[in-house]
């Protein structure tokens, strides 16, 4: 099911050949920032750019005797180099490496998932656009409030999206930084200048300090940005699976042709796309934490992070991958049942305009608590005697000494319950067309 959603180019960005690619980026960029200061022979700078290359298999193979997997992949290399190799790593340690590398391939992850967001909020924004005036009923504890319509609550989406991808542009700043600052930070091998070149060739920023590691509050942030947009995926697919409630009926996720809901109950069209969305978010909230947990290590390292992060990284990254890719499916392709909206608008019978009766009471001289009692005493009466709102208010005396007929009228008029929808729209989206309102 992941496989489907997910671009394969997330998946790739976290394979064992990108690994070691972004590795030998490292390597390459520091032989040669080395070269260009006179620490090094060029030739060997040259021999490691022109003939530096792996193969995995013969990687693990020296890992096996090693048990250490950088020096495999530099044995490995420098198989392939030759005599110059007595030049790579010269001056590293391993963290300079891998931590430098790992930065590369957040940077990349970041840029598809921003991409991903984009595309989801521009699915959303048409959306919105499409039911800025369709009109329901908004709900407060699962409890009709009062009226709204759908495109604002799709708006609200979009701009949560918006703060979503603020959170990712911040985080992929915060991981673009690279090190090759030594065994503990010290520089006592090679001067912070080759660190500034190296990270300059690979278009990443230099930690301004580091122990032997990039610290790991770097990867938290990062982790709790991925696992704040799953909560907001999670939060919209909690209420399309709400909406989609047999009993309420107003959306309903996309059942394409031949695809069933049920072994035992041919009927069923389930929101299995949101429920995923829902559990996957999970996962990313728990990837979150053991990242919160690798940013306490002993002294200046220990590897405690390592193995976590080896899970959590990519397994972060592909699971929201996937999710905002399914999600954003599903919005393109959301079925909206206007109609549906009306009926569940009707079923209180009128009493979601409670509050603007209240008010207009209050406005000819009733005291807030007075008009209170009266107003909710024929809330009560029309839930209890399934009667219209509306004609008990108009029946009652006590309303009807303060408030005419077109006040009352005036006061369950859907379209002035709306009328600020347009500007809510326009913060939100900027200035966008508005088509004549339908109707109401």
């Amino acid at each position: 099911m992941i496989r489907r959603y997910t671009n394969p180019e997330m998946g790739r960005l976290w394979s064992d050949q990108r690994r070691y690619e972004t590795w030998l980026a490292v390597e390459t960029a520091a032989a040669e920032a080395m070269a260009a200061a006179g620490l090094v022979p060029a030739e060997a700078a040259r021999a490691i750019r022109e003939r530096g290359g792996f193969d995995i298999a013969r990687i693990e193979e020296i890992e096996q005797t090693t048990q250490h997997d950088v020096i495999a992949f530099t044995t490995a290399v420098a198989e392939r180099v030759g005599p110059e190799a007595r030049w790579l790593h010269f001056g590293l340690t391993s963290s300079d490496v891998i931590d430098t590398a790992q930065a590369i391939q957040m940077r990349e992850s970041c840029d598809l998932i921003l991409t991903d967001l984009e595309q989801l909020a521009a699915a959303i924004r048409v959306r919105a656009l499409e039911h800025r005036r369709t009109p329901m009923i908004g709900r407060t504890h699962g409890v009709h409030a009062e009226p709204m319509t759908f495109g604002l609550k799709l708006a609200l989406w979009y701009a949560e999206v918006q703060r979503d991808l603020d959170r990712m542009r911040r985080a992929r700043a915060v991981v673009s930084v690279g090190q090759i600052s030594g065994a503990v930070g010290t520089f006592a091998h090679l001067d912070p200048s080759i660190e500034a070149e190296v990270c300059r060739r690979l278009d990443l920023q230099p930690a301004p300090v580091s122990s032997q590691v990039i610290q790991r509050d770097r990867h938290a942030e990062l982790l709790a940005a991925l696992a704040i947009t799953g909560s907001s995926l999670e939060k919209f697919a909690l209420e399309i699976r709400g909406l989609q409630k047999t009993e309420i009926g107003e959306v309903e996720e996309p059942f394409g042709r031949g695809q069933k809901g049920s072994s035992a109950m041919p009927h069923k069209r389930n929101p299995i796309g949101c429920e995923q969305i829902t559990g996957l978010a999970r996962l990313l909230r728990a990837n979150a934490h053991a990242a919160l947990e690798n940013n306490a290590l002993w002294h200046e390292r220990d590897i405690s992070h390592s193995s976590v992060e080896r899970v959590i990284l990519p397994d972060s990254f592909i699971v929201l991958d996937h999710m905002l890719r399914r999600f954003t499916r599903i919005v393109r392709d959301l079925v909206v049942y206007p109609e549906r909206m009306r009926e569940n608008l009707a079923r209180s019978r009128g009493v979601v305009f409670s509050g603007t009766v209240l008010l207009e009471l209050a406005r000819r001289g009733v005291s807030r608590e007075q008009a209170y009692l009266w107003v909710q005493r024929n809330a009560m009466r029309s839930f209890a005697e399934a009667a219209d709102f509306k004609a008990l208010l108009l029946a009652d005396p006590d309303v009807r000494g303060v408030l005419s007929a077109g006040d009352l009228e005036r006061a369950f008029d859907l379209d002035d319950q709306l009328r600020h929808v347009d500007v809510i729209f326009d913060r939100v989206f900027g200035p966008v067309p508005v088509e004549p309102a339908p109707a109401v």
